[in-house]
């Protein structure tokens, strides 16, 4: 077993790029992602194993994947260089100093509606900050990734992560102008036989579609006929957009189309319950001064699309 306290000597930067491979499990892409040749990447890790006396990472020709060991030095690896992060800005005001690189993960609509529009202030404010922002309503691997945060609206699986809550989004019922020409206007929840719904799935099951609604502190469904059933919001909003149904959507990514007048809310009294929007981190014990800045900064920039109370 190793002890990373004992190995004093120990490069950081050799650690940032384990890190780097065990995340995105290939070398190759770890020295493209570094802009560093293939061969020194392979070279370091190999001295790195030799170093703490035990092998890291199990490679065959088409994977690269933790070993035991590995796993155990991975989580050391990152706790030791969040510590070496904090130690390096430990006088500097983090609120006048962000550099470095932020990845966060967010569904589609949430990044294009709330946070993109306020993103140039952030970068002008911090123009040493690197940010990426990835895009997915599904489930993702925060660490494989290589994400320092997900954003995720609605119920949580249960995982080993640690959820903050930002708000919680009201949601409404949203059809096309050319659909309710087509179909009539929906005034009661006994009215949406004669409707269609486009159907969310986050996997694309084989379930039935509903109608959801609060009432009574209850939630009510009602069967409904589908003739499309999509996995990601961004599509979800394109073919309501398109009169091919009745969309169930969080108020204020589709707040813009709304008051533009290209999709209108019905149903207004028979609106779903509101989703909870969470941030969720890799369950260690420190996160690193830029992250937890930016995280603060989307929580700022998007709490005041969130519900006073519920």
């Amino acid at each position: 077993m190793f002890l990373l306290e004992e190995q004093l000597p120990m490069d950081l930067n050799d650690l940032r790029i384990f890190c780097r491979v065990a995340e995105l499990a290939s070398f190759t892409k770890a020295a493209e992602h570094l802009n560093m040749a293939k061969g020194r990447v392979s070279t370091i890790i190999q001295l790195l194993e030799s170093e703490v006396g035990s092998r890291l990472l199990q490679r065959t020709t088409r994977t690269v994947r933790l070993t035991p060991d590995g796993e155990i030095f991975l989580e050391r690896c990152k706790e030791l260089l969040v510590d070496a992060d904090q130690l390096h800005g430990m006088f500097r005001p983090i609120a006048g100093d962000l550099r470095g690189n932020v990845r966060i993960d967010m569904p589609g609509l949430f990044a294009q509606e709330l946070v993109l529009p306020k993103l140039p202030e952030l970068l002008v404010t911090h123009p040493q900050l690197e940010l990426g922002i990835s895009i997915n309503d599904r489930w993702v691997d925060i660490v494989r990734e290589g994400v320092d945060c997900l954003v995720r609206i609605g119920p949580l699986p249960d995982s080993d992560l640690v959820a903050r809550t930002i708000g919680m989004m009201k949601m409404c019922n949203l059809a096309s102008p050319a659909y309710l020409r087509q179909y009539g206007v929906p005034l009661l929840p006994g009215d949406l036989a004669h409707h269609r719904i486009i159907h969310y799935a986050n996997n694309l099951r084989n379930e039935d579609a509903v109608f959801r609604y609060a009432h009574d502190n209850a939630v009510r469904m009602v069967p409904m006929q589908s003739a499309l059933v999509v996995n990601g919001g961004t599509i979800l909003q394109m073919a309501c957009l398109k009169g091919l149904g009745i969309m169930q959507m969080s108020a204020p990514t589709c707040q813009r189309l709304i008051d533009s007048g290209e999709l209108i809310e019905v149903l207004p009294e028979f609106r779903p319950p509101p989703l909870q929007v969470s941030l969720l981190l890799p369950h260690r014990r420190h996160i690193a001064p830029r992250v937890e800045a930016v995280l603060n900064w989307v929580t700022q920039v998007t709490r005041p699309h969130m519900l006073d109370r519920v």
